[in-house]
């Protein structure tokens, strides 16, 4: 393994959105950015006329690093969907900070050696 990668194994939240549009996943984001450092986002290719395809909006962050802006209610269109993935620390870290710019409800958590998976359902507040 790389040093780069045993620094931000621990630190790495890859937040997953679904259910949203673009705008909903842009403002969630935006208010992570804010406090985190955007680390890699991946944009949803258009789907083909093949029938109906959830779309997912893929975002990592490094939670030790960033500008830690104060964040406050951010406004969506509609519910968001949002998995958080990474370490402990840094999951908890993500969801605090997502508490403070949205309505959040715990829909599920899974836990493994090394990493914890938060299922979120974010709202305006």
């Amino acid at each position: 393994m790389s040093d780069v990668y045993d620094l931000h194994i621990d630190t790495d939240v890859t937040v997953q959105l679904s259910d949203c549009c673009q705008e909903d996943a842009r403002a969630v984001f935006e208010l992570l950015d804010r406090v985190y450092q955007l680390e890699d986002v991946e944009t949803p290719s258009p789907q083909g006329a093949a029938g109906p395809a959830t779309t997912v909006w893929t975002a990592t962050f490094d939670t030790a690093a960033g500008r830690r802006e104060e964040v406050g209610p951010t406004s969506l269109s509609d519910m968001v969907g949002a998995t958080l993935t990474g370490g402990y620390r840094a999951v908890d870290e993500v969801e605090k900070v997502l508490a403070t710019g949205f309505d959040i409800r715990s829909l599920q958590a899974v836990s493994g050696d090394q990493e914890t998976e938060a299922r979120l359902l974010l709202a305006s507040r």
